[in-house]
């Protein structure tokens, strides 16, 4: 027990460290963790790798096919263009990367875009990002997830017809797995990450041997050129841009490490940072290798096979046991791709709600000390996405890159303006910052350059994809991102308006001089006499309120008033359309009218509790319906009396 030593309060701390009981979460889940376990969940560079890389290491089972896809409408002497666009697409990888890394030192406890946005640029800047990135993570679900499944029915075609119904479990399952912890997560995929990674550069390097050696040759029996709803074009510079943007979502996932460094283990920032370069290295290789292999092969875009199959049954000369150990691998490292996206998205978008731009509710942290309310929620949402666009890749890219272009693009001005503030404080000079403390920097000038050139990049790279993908989609996230910004602001002009109204600034109590008490009646019973009796504790100026919407059931109910109401005065309203909430809420209104300063009105309401929670189906649920009601009315109280049947 301690006691306040100014105000003389007591203040009793009891202990409670009871385990809670097990349930059928404990079954799904596991059992609950306790907060002081939280350090015991952090990840090494392994598993980092598998938890957050693994967006962006799945995108090279996509991002040349996207690539070919439009290039395709200028015919067989467009595709020579691939493997040029692919290496300006990894030169802006590594500018991106670069970035990014330095941000992962600067800001140490996570949030990425986010954080960097809202120390440097300002709120707007910093919701825009935060709506993009949380829209980019709930499309790296339906896309990795729809990508995953496509490379599945491309060896198994049976299964085309149940795509939609097979990614929605992926999802499910995805969700589940997330919903154990982040170490378990990890732990879980791990092996098939690096199954993948190890699948793919055989198929590369064995793709590169056969080349050399002129042994590769071409797609046997490739699948049709589909040119439904394709109009013939010429190579121009309008169709590089396009094809180039649809392969910059080669870049998605970059950034996903720098938004959850506090999973990793101390030291996080050296963690993560390593952890980022093994990752732009190993995707970096893999996607040059495919897009170069992917022409002599003459690889055709489909939506019946992928250009991964296409390449895996080339190189391997068949769908042997090599062909299915990749597309196997292809398959779950794009499934699990989703994984980066519920790691991250629950991270932000509770540093959002802890600002007070998202619903509070999503700060808090489930029983296996995760963000269960955010995984849920992106499981949710991505899944309607899934079934809306029937899991087809080509209509979802077109939602999918702009918004983490935009994310990269203000991320890099505001680690810009944090290096031009850096150079302009002295040697052993700090400012304190609420993501991170600045210093001084002998290297801003360069740092600055890094930043505001791939600021300048990326915005370009936006600007393209938002152009040349407009008419395909791009236009949906073009209106979506700003329509949540606004959502987010008046959330927290709620918040900010509930915490004035609840502050104790200039707070006086109150005394109440006159306490005035209704007793709803429905019938007397066990039920309304012990709501009765707890009402005339409450004060003496207790009135029982019951409304006629049957002559002889109120008849019955005055006789029993008498004999049982014990001298309190019973209000009947007549109702002759049988209305019930009307009738009560035009009399307590007209009380509230009346009411005088410093007088209170308490709402006594009696409800029956079932033994059963179904039986509460048999029975209207009148009480609820009055509180909710009652709740909305100022100078109001409203006290549920439950008697338990």
């Amino acid at each position: 027990m301690k006691i306040d030593s100014t105000s003389g309060a007591t203040i009793l701390e009891p202990g409670y460290d009871q385990t809670p009981p097990k349930s059928w979460r404990s079954w799904l889940i596991g059992n609950p963790l306790s907060t002081a376990d939280a350090p015991n969940q952090t990840i090494g560079k392994l598993i980092g790798l598998a938890v957050f890389a693994s967006d962006a290491l799945s995108s090279t089972a996509y991002a040349s096919q996207e690539i070919l896809i439009i290039l395709a409408y200028a015919g067989s002497q467009a595709l020579g263009f691939v493997f040029p666009i692919s290496l300006a697409i990894v030169t802006l990888m590594a500018i991106v990367s670069i970035s990014y890394e330095q941000t992962i030192h600067a800001y140490p406890g996570g949030g990425g875009a986010y954080i960097v946005a809202r120390d440097n640029l300002g709120e707007l800047p910093a919701q825009t990002a935060g709506a993009a990135l949380l829209t980019d993570y709930i499309l790296t679900v339906a896309v990795s997830i729809s990508s995953g499944v496509a490379q599945i029915v491309s060896a198994f075609p049976r299964l085309f017809p149940y795509r939609v119904e097979i990614a929605v479990g992926m999802v499910l399952f995805i969700m589940l797995v997330n919903l154990r912890g982040v170490k378990e997560s990890g732990m879980a995929f791990a092996i098939p990450t690096y199954f993948f990674v190890a699948t793919m550069f055989i198929t590369v390097g064995v793709g590169f041997f056969r080349y050399f050696t002129g042994t590769l040759g071409s797609v046997i029996n490739p699948p049709e050129l589909e040119t439904a709803g394709m109009v013939a074009t010429a190579v121009t510079p309008f169709l590089l841009l396009h094809a180039f943007s649809s392969g910059t979502a080669a870049l998605t996932g970059i950034e996903a490490i720098s938004n959850g460094i506090t999973a990793f283990k101390e030291p996080r920032s050296k963690n993560a940072g390593i952890t980022l370069v093994w990752m732009s290295g190993i995707l970096a290789s893999l996607f040059l290798g495919i897009s170069f292999l992917i022409g002599p092969i003459h690889a055709v875009p489909s939506e019946q096979e992928t250009v991964i199959s296409q390449l895996a049954r080339t190189v391997f000369g068949g769908q042997g046991a090599l062909y299915l150990a990749l597309i196997g691998g292809t398959a779950v490292i794009l499934i699990m791709a989703a994984n980066t996206a519920f790691a991250d998205f629950p991270r932000l978008s509770a540093l959002h709600a802890g600002d007070g731009f998202l619903p509070r509710q999503m700060t808090f942290k489930g029983s296996r000390l995760v963000f269960s309310r955010g995984i849920v929620t992106l499981a949710a949402i991505s899944s309607l996405l899934i079934i809306v666009f029937q899991a087809s890749v080509t209509r979802l890219i077109p939602l999918y890159a702009i918004g983490v272009f935009l994310s990269f693009t203000l991320s890099q001005a505001g680690m810009a303006k944090r290096w031009w503030k850096s150079g302009h404080l002295k040697p052993g000079e700090e400012v304190v910052e609420p993501g991170s403390v600045i210093t001084y920097d002998k290297n801003w000038l360069l740092k600055l350059v890094i930043n505001g050139f791939g600021a300048l990049c990326t915005a370009m790279v936006m600007v393209v994809f938002a152009i040349t993908k407009f008419k395909d989609g791009a236009w949906i996230i073009i209106i979506l991102v700003p329509v949540l910004v606004t959502i987010f602001f008046r959330i927290h002009h709620h918040y900010k308006h509930v915490a004035d109204k609840l502050s104790l600034q200039h707070y006086h109590s109150v005394s109440i001089k006159r306490h005035r008490v209704i007793v709803l009646i429905a019938g007397v019973h066990r039920g309304s006499l012990a709501a009765l009796t707890y009402a005339r504790m409450l004060s003496d100026d207790v009135t029982s309120l019951h409304v006629s919407t049957d002559p002889l059931e109120s008849k019955k109910v005055r006789e029993k008033w008498e004999m049982y109401g014990e001298g309190t005065r019973l209000v009947m309203l007549e109702s002759p359309y049988r209305l019930l909430i009307e009738p009560v809420m035009n009399y307590i209104e007209q009380l509230l009218n009346k009411r005088m300063p410093n007088e209170i009105i308490t709402v006594v309401v009696p409800q029956f509790v079932p033994k059963h929670w179904w039986e509460n189906f048999l029975h209207s649920q009148t009480a609820m319906m009055l509180r909710m009601a009652f709740m909305f009315k100022p100078g109001l109280v409203i006290i549920e009396v439950p008697y338990q049947i």
